[in-house]
């Protein structure tokens, strides 16, 4: 087993996979001047990780639920349903939306009203769905996130000459410094993947879930490879282009959730304006092209990373493709129906209770909560 491994390792990094030919692992050694990323430093974004996990907490507590209070969002107590063994035996098992004829032999076999098998239902499907609140704090940290990366990655480029000149990028390949500030935006940013990885179980679960996983792996694996293979130029300026869309997502969700329509309009719409600029302009147009096409002015003979790295950004593109047909399909609902609302977010159904309306219903006072009509609540990379 340990000669399989160990076979398995000089394979992975065999030479000939990362870098130009006529270069090998001991040309990549520090000295005088020169500064080079180093494969192990990756190990290094799992703690990173769980570092954004622990201010995540604090951020999500601390600040969001004081700043969704001040914007009038309302924390939901959810009405549990009476425990019932035969029917959540059926809402696990067979189907969370019975039929009017599967609601009535579930009634006859809990000898119970249609009205009230009706009712665990509604209400033990509300337990599945997450409250605004919690909707709220998770837009929250991810506007967070990607506002401070699109700032801090603007500051570190800014000066740089690839950011003006993607030429730029292949100038002096593979025998390019590695910049301090380069070093802490990879950090960052794989890490904080890292975090949205071991948090999928707990985070909000969309219809586009699986899109999410792929999208995450996609961007782990992109960032490693560049690191290893010193595309580091490159990565920071995909990382860049990306970051710089999201959090205007982010911000509209928050004020959808907070119920500011106009607001979440026009920050929907600005958006969308800089996801068709970032993704179906610059990535394909200015990143793709960095990747497939130049290379070849320095090299005749592509080395095997050319086309893993190559494929793992078409797949990201395709990516960009599938959310912007959503995104359109959005927009196009909204020019003619004057309606933002995204489909890929269940919605909660009447029967949840606020704080108020539950001390007032302790009172003996009668009170109903309206539904909410959760628009844009889908997150998206």
């Amino acid at each position: 087993m340990a000669y399989i491994l160990k076979t398995l390792n000089s394979w992975f990094w065999w030479e000939n996979i990362w870098m130009p030919i006529n270069c090998t692992w001991a040309d990549f050694v520090d000295r005088e001047g020169l500064v080079f990323p180093k494969p192990h430093q990756l190990y290094a974004t799992i703690p990173y990780a769980f570092v954004l996990l622990i201010i995540r907490f604090f951020s999500e507590r601390y600040v969001a639920i004081p700043l969704a209070k001040a914007l009038g969002i309302k924390n939901v107590r959810r009405v549990k349903p009476q425990p019932n063994p035969v029917l959540e035996s059926y809402f696990r098992e067979c189907s969370r939306q019975p039929s009017q004829s599967e609601i009535k032999g579930l009634a006859k076999k809990c000898n119970c009203t249609v009205h009230l098998v009706e009712k665990w239902f509604r209400r033990r499907r509300n337990l599945e769905i997450p409250t605004v609140l919690r909707k709220f704090q998770e837009a929250f940290w991810r506007f967070s996130f990607y506002l401070t990366s699109s700032i801090v990655g603007f500051i570190f480029l800014y000066d740089k000459p690839w950011f003006y000149d993607i030429w730029q990028t292949w100038v002096g390949y593979p025998f390019q410094t590695l910049l301090p500030s380069q070093y802490w935006y990879y950090m960052a940013e794989i890490g904080f993947y890292w975090s949205l990885i071991f948090t999928l179980g707990i985070d909000i679960k969309r219809k586009d879930f699986m899109a999410h996983v792929v999208h995450h792996l996609a961007a782990i694996g992109l960032m490693s490879g560049s690191w290893c293979g010193n595309y580091v130029r490159l990565g920071t300026l995909v990382m860049f282009v990306h970051d710089t869309a999201d959090f205007w997502l982010e911000a509209a969700k928050m004020f959808n959730y907070a119920r500011w329509e106009k607001t979440c309009n026009i920050l929907f719409i600005i958006f969308s304006i800089a996801f068709f600029i970032t993704r179906m302009i610059l990535f394909p147009f200015w990143i793709l092209r960095a990747t497939l096409y130049l290379p070849t002015y320095y090299s005749t003979t592509p080395v095997i990373a050319y086309f893993l790295f190559n494929g793992m950004l078409l797949t990201l593109q395709g990516l960009h493709l599938y959310w912007g047909y959503l995104i359109f399909k959005i927009l196009k609902r909204f020019v003619f129906l004057k309606d933002l609302k995204d489909d890929r977010s269940d919605e909660e159904e009447e029967d949840s209770l606020t704080d108020t309306e539950e001390e007032s219903t302790k009172s003996g006072t009668k009170n109903s909560s309206g539904s909410s009509k959760h628009l844009l609540s889908s997150s998206h990379h």
